[in-house]
């Protein structure tokens, strides 16, 4: 499985500061701090620092290129992030599948993943340097994603990929996660009579005309996953709302 450690986060001729700086904290949020710069307009800056928060040290150790052929160099497999359709098919991957892709390469490969422009993405011949663009599915109306923002999510996916092959990602546990048993099958069902005898009870069932009430509330109730407790705490209180209903 391959490390977060040989994965970089390349930045195309970044016009502004302050997305360096965001998109550092992404990266130490998830774990990464491969972090290369082709050619930015401003850097060093103190927007970068300002907004990169703690993670001054994702910045200090931020290598400066020239070129992507620069920023690539070494690296086995190259990404590519496009918000375009373009003239030419080429392998298109969202987030998940790209970091599960990066995930099944061989430990000691090492990967790159290209952000392009603020403006204006990554150029035709820049994303013809890759073996797979990357595309994030945003609503079709408003695909235009903040620099920071874009490598966050990448970065996220990369981070549960690893995660989930580590098998550090468990499924959820009730044992382990609940202070209270589940409640059995057959609990639910009592609860579930009890329940419908009340409504029943004060008249909010027509029997008549039952509709789909007792369907959706069964539907409600099953799909909480209640546990003991709970379903002890709502049978009182049905009880007590019978009682209520003997004495009137």
């Amino acid at each position: 499985m391959l490390d977060l450690k040989n994965i970089r986060i390349v930045l195309i001729d970044t016009s502004h500061p302050g997305n360096i700086g965001a998109a550092a904290r992404a990266m130490k949020n998830m774990g990464l701090d491969k972090l290369y710069l082709v050619a930015p307009q401003k850097y060093p800056d103190d927007q970068a620092v300002w907004r990169a928060s703690s993670a001054g040290d994702v910045l200090d150790k931020a290598v400066v290129c020239e070129s992507l052929d620069e920023a690539i160099e070494g690296c086995q497999l190259v990404l590519g992030t496009s918000a375009r359709d373009r003239s030419m098919p080429w392998p298109l991957m969202d987030p998940r599948q790209s970091a599960e892709t990066v995930m099944n390469e061989p430990d000691d490969h090492q990967v790159a993943i290209l952000f392009g422009r603020e403006d204006r993405g990554m150029t035709n011949e820049e994303l013809q340097r890759c073996h797979f663009h990357l595309q994030i599915p945003a609503n079709p109306e408003y695909t235009s994603l903040n620099l920071g923002t874009a490598v966050q999510v990448v970065c996220y996916e990369l981070r549960m990929a690893m995660l989930n092959k580590a098998g550090l990602k468990e499924a959820w546990d009730w044992e382990k996660e609940w202070d209270v048993e589940a409640a059995s099958a057959d609990e639910m069902r009592y609860f579930l009579e009890h329940f419908e005898e009340t409504l029943l009870a004060l008249d909010v069932i027509n029997p008549k005309r039952p509709r789909q009430l007792m369907p959706r509330m069964k539907r409600l109730f099953i799909r909480s996953r209640m546990d003991k407790l709970e379903v002890s705490i709502m049978r009182g209180v049905l009880t007590a709302a019978q009682k209520l209903l003997k004495k009137d």
